[in-house]
């Protein structure tokens, strides 16, 4: 297992506690203080920095790609092509997921909708985020 494969494994299990925390326990008040700082999306956007700063060549091709933009899509597919690139793309996803997931799982506190619409939507939220989104969206009202 090199860095990246770490990477990938640590950014998405680090997200996992939260996850739960809001699925299954989301009124109790541990997870109340566990959503309440940074740290829920700190470790993603943390190895999202440490990995884009680790290939600064890959992000200065990014960045030179997207100033042509006949060019761009294929310089960020360039980009996802290789481990490191996937890899903090990849925590920059699980980053968003989860702070997503956490704003749909205030708002169904908030709404104190009915359980099943709040586990489907915090479910989704971090497994297929615009899913979650959508489904939070429609069914939690305030």
């Amino acid at each position: 297992m090199d860095v990246y494969d770490f990477s990938f494994f640590l950014s998405t299990m680090w997200v996992g506690p939260f996850w739960i925390a809001m699925l299954l326990y989301p009124n109790h008040e541990m997870t109340h203080k566990l959503m309440q700082g940074p740290w829920f999306f700190f470790g993603p956007i943390a190895i999202w920095y440490i990995l884009s700063l680790s290939d600064i060549s890959g992000l200065v091709n990014l960045i030179s790609d997207t100033l042509d933009p006949s060019n761009a899509l294929q310089g960020l597919a360039d980009l996802l092509g290789t481990k490191p690139g996937a890899s903090a793309a990849w925590a920059h996803m699980v980053a968003g997921d989860i702070f997503v997931t956490r704003w749909i799982w205030k708002r169904c506190i908030e709404s104190e909708c009915e359980k099943w619409k709040s586990i489907i939507s915090i479910f989704f939220g971090v497994m297929l985020m615009p899913i979650g989104l959508g489904l939070t969206l429609i069914l939690v009202r305030k």
